[in-house]
């Protein structure tokens, strides 16, 4: 049983670093050089390197998920409820995965001209999608990290200060989550924007959990 844990929390690991390293990619290099290439390199990055890097970069998400639920499987066995940092953690990166199944996915097919549609359109919605993916992965790593090694008296069962914090904190994510489907970008416009909030709201759902 301890092995089969440490397996599967070593195989959430690796496939969560090539889901969020190609999310930060997504987000902090190819954007900006889509803006900048000739109209010859980026019609053949649309052809040849968006398509294979979204194929990672989407069951990088899947097997993360699906990792992250057996985990949390072990975790209910063992521990016999979850404390507040693992329920945040597990919002977020459910919500996170939704969205690249759900929004990014098949709105970036419509840009990169894969099916038919609106291309700028759904451009623009794939990116709001992915600018909030990465402005909740500060806080869902935090979390993550937190649910084992943070919590009052150690270990998963431990409960954080109180409920009323994680519920803020949940209150929180759906209503980012709310904008990130039909909102608008605002300060997630820019890299240093998103990393800046992405900070921000680890620190402030991070004290809403501890001390609320």
């Amino acid at each position: 049983m301890v092995l089969m844990d440490f397996i599967f929390r070593w195989l959430h690991v690796l496939f969560g670093i090539t889901w969020i390293g190609l999310l930060y990619y997504f987000n902090f290099i190819q954007g900006g050089y889509f803006k900048k290439a000739t109209a010859e390199g980026l019609k053949d990055a649309k052809e040849k390197l968006a398509p294979d890097a979204l194929w990672w970069f989407r069951w990088g998400a899947m097997l993360t998920f699906i990792t992250g639920v057996l985990l949390l499987v072990g975790v209910k066995m063992s521990y016999g409820s979850f404390n507040a940092y693992i329920v945040a953690g597990a919002t977020l990166g459910t919500i996170m995965f939704l969205n690249v199944w759900l929004i990014i996915w098949p709105n970036q097919k419509i840009a990169l001209g894969m099916v038919d549609g609106d291309g700028p359109a759904a451009a623009g919605k794939a990116l709001l999608a992915s600018r909030t993916n990465t402005l909740f992965s500060a806080p869902l790593v935090f979390f993550m990290l937190a649910g084992p090694h943070f919590a009052t008296g150690g270990g998963y069962g431990q409960a954080a200060s109180g409920s009323t914090g994680l519920w803020v904190v949940l209150a929180l994510i759906a209503a980012l989550e709310v904008n990130a489907i039909a909102g608008k970008q605002g300060p997630l416009a820019s890299v240093m924007g998103v990393i800046h909030c992405s900070i921000a709201l680890a620190l402030v759902m991070a004290a809403l959990v501890m001390y609320v």
